[in-house]
């Protein structure tokens, strides 16, 4: 059951990202760091982060929703998956993310967010506290 919906997750994963376009590209960093890309899908957005601290290494999928604020400001929230290595174990769970973010008027954009997660494999877990700022270039 665990391969099966590894499969279709990285499926879904490299299917959207195929007929999208990379928007942004930076760095997420909070209790750990993180490599981050969006990518622009339809009016929305999927963003994929390969992160890793002292203890994991992560990837994280969240397929996310974006409104203006106005004065460059905007707010998203997004659902999507993370996959994680540690301690020579595998896990999976469901993520949540919410988060405002700041557009210059050069090409760099500024983010914080909030991104829980509620673990399924290899047993429930949630954890709550991966707060994170982001920069990022925009293209």
């Amino acid at each position: 059951m665990k391969k099966v919906l590894l499969t279709l997750v990285a499926i879904f994963a490299l299917s959207t990202m195929a007929s999208a376009q990379i928007k942004d590209l930076g760095i997420r960093v909070g209790y750990g760091g993180e490599v981050s890309a969006m990518w622009g899908v339809g009016g929305n957005r999927l963003e994929t982060d390969l992160g890793w601290n002292s203890k994991y290494l992560g990837l994280s999928i969240v397929y996310q929703w974006n409104w203006d604020l106005g004065s460059n400001f905007s707010w998203y929230a997004g659902v999507g998956g993370r996959l994680a290595v540690w301690d020579n174990s595998f896990a999976l769970g469901v993520a949540g993310q919410i988060g405002l973010e700041y557009n210059f008027s050069i090409p760099l954009q500024l983010t914080l967010d909030w991104r829980p997660t509620f673990w399924i494999i290899p047993g429930t877990a949630f954890g709550p506290s991966d707060i994170c700022l982001g920069i990022r270039y925009r293209f």
